[in-house]
């Protein structure tokens, strides 16, 4: 009898190890219209809640999108003048950079020279080229600006979710009204992702705004650039903060010294520390997290399958996976594995 049972667990491995593989590839081959999609529906997610207490206050359903839409709107409007400039600027100047910053790599190499560390130039620029983090920084908002050229179909794919969001509760408890299990365990998928997706945004929105104000009182240019480069990589932690603070600290360094860029480093360190630390799981709880190689892996696999809006989604996408894997005890073990040390 235990010959059929291994055999029958190894073909089921087998089979779920086939669809998976079948699965990434066609979401691969999709990446194009899929990655809108999931922007749209991380928007209508983070939504949601708005649209939910507008409506127990007795406000129609159609205003109560109108008045989100406009708001989105409005918002998308306050970016694109204000921080696309930025961008156009900071792509225009790039060349510049890159120059300032290789010419502040040979002094650093002159000066640990004269101190007794033999090091050649060719072969710290082939170790560390920090020329080129400045054009990666450059490829992925120009990726990021890809996106946004849907901006159209993202919008109105967000008002369609929204608008079945809305008679969505309804419908499930008529659609799954015999069976009580699975409706508790579907609304409490439904609340966690909600209230993880709109705790998160709100943290992130603060992280970006209090990042912006110190780089702006240290006179570094483009404070609302790495204000929202803050706000969209503090969606993975630890390691996005770090990628945040990068491109912002070197600007920092060749354009005002090594004493605002300390000072640059030091604000960083500060936010991220307060809101990743103690604002954040005083909301969401120490259990809603990611261990940090689950948070390195997920950053590389849904930044290879996605590209730069797979990179910021990584950490929502894989914590809505967990949260679907806490709701049944069949593969709770699952998620505590994906999940901190709960020593920690």
């Amino acid at each position: 009898m235990s010959q059929p049972n291994s055999q029958s667990a190894a073909s089921n491995v087998l089979l779920i190890s086939a669809c998976l593989v079948v699965t990434i590839a066609g979401m691969k081959t999709a990446a194009e219209l899929l990655v809108p999609f999931l922007l749209a529906s991380f928007i209508a997610i983070v939504c949601a809640p708005p649209l939910f207490w507008l409506t127990r206050r007795r406000v129609p359903t159609g205003l109560a999108i109108t008045l989100i839409i406009g708001l989105l709107i409005f918002s998308g409007y306050l970016l694109v003048t204000f921080v696309g400039s930025s961008v156009s600027d900071f792509t225009r100047s790039l060349p510049e950079y890159q120059q300032r910053l290789s010419g502040e790599s040979q002094a650093l190499v002159e000066l640990a020279n004269r101190f007794g560390f033999e090091i050649s130039l060719t072969a710290f620029k082939d170790g560390f080229n920090p020329a080129a983090v400045m054009g990666m920084v450059s490829n992925t908002l120009s990726s990021l600006g890809g996106v946004l050229t849907n901006t159209f179909l993202i919008l109105m794919t967000v008002i369609f979710i929204l608008f079945e969001v809305s008679g969505l509760p309804h419908k499930i408890k008529i659609a799954l009204s015999g069976e009580t299990g699975a409706l508790e365990r579907l609304e409490g998928f439904t609340d966690s992702v909600n209230r993880y997706l709109a705790i998160k945004s709100w943290v992130s929105l603060a992280t970006g705004v209090l990042v912006a104000s110190w780089l702006a009182i240290l006179g570094v240019d483009y404070p609302l650039l790495w204000g929202v480069l803050a706000l969209l990589f503090n969606f993975v932690p630890n390691i996005g903060s770090i990628i945040a603070a990068v491109p912002a600290v070197m600007l920092a360094y060749i354009q005002l010294g090594g004493g605002t860029a300390l000072a640059a480093t030091s604000g960083y360190l500060v936010v991220n520390i307060v809101m990743g630390n103690v604002i954040e799981p005083r909301f969401l709880g120490k259990g809603l997290g990611l261990s940090t190689l689950v948070v390195f892996l997920s950053l590389v696999f849904w930044g290879w399958l996605l590209g730069p809006v797979g990179m910021l989604l990584s950490v929502p996408l894989t914590m809505i996976v967990k949260i679907g894997l806490e709701s049944s005890e069949q593969s709770r073990w699952v998620a505590v594995l994906l999940g901190p040390d709960p020593n920690d």
